[in-house]
């Protein structure tokens, strides 16, 4: 149920007497004044506004009236509405033979201010369930159907496939507009998201899988509008609240994997990088030790990191000899001496598909730095 508060009362007041040469006092449903053009009376009792309060209707003070009650003066008081419920009474002091030409479209006046005020209310408790529902349908219990039946009926679409996008902005003070405006921007550009943000640098965006997108291009347009991100993660397709909760867990691992292997990659996919992640999130095994040992006898020997910068480019370009050449600047033979050199000193031969994937696995849990051709 919506009440008058202190500072909607003075807010109309304010307003009123910006435009009226009179005073203007707001009353609750108590009589009790909550706003005024003269501070001093705010928090006591207005006798003209119980009698608006107890017959719903106008009332008028003269000089004479005025002097038999308690906190009154001449004026005019008006009952205020909304929703055809009486919460208030506004009063406007002076004489009321020359108040009454305007006080009706004053109370209509103070009366849309309320309206406003209460449907701004009203989108503020909405948007704040939202947020609660969305952070506990992402949860382990958010599969509840109290949860799911609400969440539908505030229109969040929970049957919906998505793909889950988790974006990481700078932290520092002068570094553009934060994850709430960016939150407002995307929902405001793509209908039926979901946007969940757990601090003040990281935004979980959860578009519709239906919807089709260039993420480069999106990237570009973030930049274009002044936010700063550092990177963002995109998952796969998920299908369902479970998959969504999955998929979301392994765009936070994504992230973390570009932001110690990959730090100036800014859009990381999990599609290009699912299985060096689940390697990387075991990373201080025994058994990934060992897969990383080919590797490490290379680095042991690669003094200026040639052989490494050949390997990453060999592996971003499948093993197709040509492109890798072309790629590093070099003759398809100089390629050719440095893969048999990779293949001396790792003992696996990297033209073969399993020795391939075993330097290509270490390769992608090295933290990238700029390499020599």
């Amino acid at each position: 149920m919506f009440e008058l508060d202190h500072d909607l009362a003075q807010d109309i007041v304010d307003r009123t007497m910006a435009i009226l040469p009179y005073n203007v006092n707001v009353m609750d449903s108590q009589g009790l004044i909550l706003g005024s053009g003269e501070p001093e009376r705010i928090n006591t009792r207005h006798e003209g506004a119980q009698l608006v309060l107890a017959n719903g209707r106008v009332v008028e003070i003269d000089e004479p009236t005025a002097r038999q009650l308690k906190g009154v003066q001449p004026g005019i008081n008006l009952p205020l509405l909304h929703d055809q419920r009486l919460i208030g009474v506004l009063g406007i002091t002076g004489d009321p033979a020359q108040l009454r030409t305007y006080a009706e479209l004053v109370r209509m006046t103070a009366e849309m201010l309320v309206g406003q005020r209460h449907q701004q209310a009203e989108q503020q408790w909405r948007r704040q369930r939202c947020d609660d529902l969305l952070a506990l349908l992402l949860s382990d219990g958010g599969d509840s159907p109290r949860l799911v039946d609400e969440a539908q009926q505030m229109g969040l679409k929970p049957q919906l496939a998505r793909t889950p996008y988790l974006f990481e902005l700078a932290q520092e003070p002068a570094s553009g507009p934060g994850v709430d405006s960016l939150s407002s921007w995307l929902l405001s550009r793509y209908p039926d998201s979901w946007c969940v943000s757990s601090s003040k640098s990281s935004l979980l965006w959860c578009r519709p899988a239906s919807l089709s997108l260039d993420n480069p291009r999106l990237l570009e347009k973030l930049d274009g509008q002044g936010w700063n991100i550092l990177r963002v993660a995109v998952g796969g397709q998920a299908e369902g609240l479970a998959g969504l909760r999955r998929c979301y867990r392994r765009v936070g691992d994504l992230l973390a994997y570009g932001r110690d292997i990959l730090p100036d990659a800014r859009l990381l996919t999990l599609n290009r990088y699912r299985l060096p992640v689940m390697l990387w999130r075991h990373r201080n095994d025994d058994a990934l030790d060992e897969l990383l040992t080919p590797l490490r006898k290379v680095l042991a020997k690669d003094s200026n990191g040639q052989l490494l910068a050949t390997l990453r480019s060999w592996c971003d370009h499948d093993g197709q000899s040509q492109a890798c050449a072309d790629a590093l600047g070099i003759h398809r033979n100089s390629l050719r001496y440095r893969m048999e050199r990779i293949a001396e000193l790792s003992g696996v031969d990297p033209l073969r598909l399993d020795g391939m994937l075993a330097l290509y696995l270490g390769v992608q849990l090295l933290p990238h730095r700029s390499e020599p051709a």
